[in-house]
């Protein structure tokens, strides 16, 4: 077990899948240069290592698992790694870049707020155009009304209500849950959480994991004073096996949460 003193400030994890090499570079350099104590863990669930020797740095571990084992199940395989070696944890997309100055920021409010368990900053599009990843917990017609660009235009107001926007998003507050390309953990907090419900194969894992933190009586923070930029390809709009997984992780979810209560 390591002393206090030997802990890390920052690990992180971004769980890899086919990644374009420049893309997920970009994501890679924005950790590196964030001026703490850190490592990175790269979970590769590609059928092949060729990123193997793409990131060769003392501050970078890569993993090769050899087979698909979907996101949260990913980035679970860190928690024994990180455990009594880290403060903070940072689960990561591939597809996310950002500033030096924004983790130190963030973390600044975990030492304001001993009940905070997760934080993610203002999200952006590499347009510049506002992302809204704070959410309310959606309710099944709304994820319905999200899948179909024509309910979108029917039900504008569903989808306005689910994002926040009744109220003012330069303001930090609690949101119901936050998106997950970016969500900052106080490592302890990760750990007790056992990390990610590992029944989600993809999909639906940020929205359960808050509800694990409200269930623990803990909290979540949107703090929009420093700003990401997320990519969001929305890749189960476009691919059927991806809308199939997506689908199972929304019903897993409602059977979870709702119908067992």
């Amino acid at each position: 077990m390591k002393e206090k003193k030997d802990l890390i400030t920052l690990t992180g994890t971004i769980v890899l899948y086919k990644e374009e090499i420049n893309e997920l570079s970009k994501t890679v350099d924005s950790f590196l240069n964030t001026p703490l104590s850190k490592k990175l863990y790269l979970i590769d669930n590609s059928p092949t290592d060729v990123l193997k020797n793409q990131f060769n740095h003392p501050d970078i571990e890569y993993i090769f698992i050899g087979k698909n084992i979907g996101f949260g199940t990913g980035h679970n395989k860190v928690i024994d790694l990180i455990k009594n070696s880290s403060t903070f944890h940072l689960v990561l997309n591939p597809d996310v870049t950002f500033k030096p100055n924004v983790i130190p920021e963030l973390i600044v409010n975990f030492n304001k707020n001993e009940k905070l368990a997760m934080i993610s900053p203002k999200v952006l599009f590499p347009n510049g155009e506002h992302q809204y990843t704070s959410r309310r917990y959606p309710t099944l017609s709304e994820l319905i009304i999200r899948r179909f660009t024509f309910l979108n235009a029917l039900f504008p107001s569903i989808i306005k209500k689910g994002e926040y926007r009744d109220r003012d998003l330069s303001i930090h507050f609690e949101p119901e849950f936050l998106h997950g390309c970016f969500l900052l953990f106080k490592t302890e907090a990760f750990i007790n959480l056992k990390g990610f419900d590992e029944r989600y194969f993809l999909y639906m894992e940020d929205v359960d994991i808050c509800r694990k933190i409200d269930k623990k009586g803990l909290q979540k923070l949107y703090f929009p004073n420093v700003e990401i930029y997320h990519v969001l390809k929305k890749r189960s709009l476009k691919n059927f096996k991806l809308f199939t997984y997506h689908t199972i992780s929304v019903f897993q979810y409602f059977y979870k949460w709702h119908l067992k209560k």
